[in-house]
């Protein structure tokens, strides 16, 4: 028997993308389907109440530009979160919509500290399945403003 399946758009390796409510713009982000979560690297600076429901204030720092940009979203849950490393981490998660290429949906992201990662902004598989298939030869084939790039390299 055989699955008819909706044509997915395909994804490189990094992409540019988008979370409009959080005011973050043309972020640049590893595809990475080993990781299960989402992740973004923002510092928490507080958690408050705001009619009657929980949220979080955290910064995302861009050192390369130099720019510091605070951002208030809900607050999902808090989370042990597994890194690469296998250290299990206790972090903040948020949802937001996130936008790659045309697509846009709600993504549940864990708040972390990346300053050591090449890239701000790691989309795991949850914010892939179902939306996006992964071609990992290339890179920037949801972002048009970038030239499509073949192979790992930088």
């Amino acid at each position: 028997m055989s699955i008819k399946r909706k044509e997915l758009p395909i994804v490189g390796w990094r992409e540019l993308i988008h979370l409009p409510e959080l005011g973050l713009h043309s972020v640049p982000a590893k595809i990475d389907t080993g990781a299960r979560t989402s992740s973004l690297h923002g510092t928490v600076l507080e958690e408050f109440e705001r009619d009657g429901e929980k949220y979080v204030r955290f910064a995302v720092d861009f050192s390369r530009q130099h720019v510091r940009q605070v951002c208030e979203a809900v607050h999902v849950d808090i989370r042990g979160i597994t890194s690469s490393n296998g250290e299990t981490q206790s972090r903040y998660v948020i949802k937001t919509p996130l936008k790659i290429g045309d697509v846009e949906f709600r993504a549940e992201i864990s708040l972390a500290d990346r300053s050591d990662m090449r890239f701000p902004m790691l989309i795991g598989r949850s914010s892939l399945r179902r939306r996006f298939v992964v071609d990992s030869g290339y890179s920037w084939l949801q972002t048009p403003e970038m030239k499509v790039k073949k192979g790992h390299k930088p």
